[in-house]
């Protein structure tokens, strides 16, 4: 769903302040993104609640869904990842103004199909454009659960699978995840 079309970059900040709900700014407009289900969001929040004791000790952010992330791309403007690493400025109530240093996204069940998979690839590099180190593609239905994409080499992924421990380097040093508790 649309919600805004062609107005400038500090228009859609304002109206994307205004959304209750998910979204990020694509393509000159502020576009919806859905609710996920129960195993996608519990595996999020798996993954932030890892990061959460990692910044415990060794300082950084860890954000969970829906907290935006403004950039400054031909074609986006913003990310609304599933959970992010970040080490950049605070923003206090405001959006926080860079990408994030790790960007988690977990695929829900719209998430398929060769459509979807041409918006993810597209998301990853812009991703990188802006910035972000690593970024996750989760896939619960997939053997090859977590792919880990880096920017230095954004096509040829490290892809763990379940009894498997995954990681984010360079962007979250020394973090370890273990991939099953994706499925707790």
């Amino acid at each position: 769903m649309t919600v805004a079309t062609d107005p400038t970059t500090e228009q859609l900040i304002v109206e994307l302040y205004k959304i209750d709900g998910k979204a990020e700014i694509v393509g000159g407009q502020i576009v919806m993104m859905s609710p996920t289900g129960d195993m996608p969001g519990s595996a999020a929040g798996a993954i932030y609640a890892s990061l959460r004791q990692y910044v415990r000790q060794h300082g950084g952010r860890a954000y969970t869904d829906n907290v935006a992330f403004l950039v400054d791309l031909p074609n986006r403007k913003s990310f609304c990842p599933d959970a992010a690493y970040y080490t950049g400025p605070r923003a206090r109530m405001k959006f926080l103004p860079t990408a994030p240093d790790f960007a988690i996204e977990v695929r829900s069940e719209g998430d398929y199909g060769p459509a979807m998979e041409r918006e993810i690839v597209e998301k990853r590099a812009d991703y990188f454009a802006a910035g972000t180190k690593v970024v996750w593609d989760v896939d619960l239905l997939s053997e090859d659960v977590v792919r880990v994409y880096r920017a230095e080499s954004p096509d040829e992924p490290t892809i763990y699978r379940r009894g498997e421990t995954a990681e984010a380097e360079p962007a979250v040093p020394g973090w370890k995840f273990a991939v099953d508790e994706l499925f707790d």
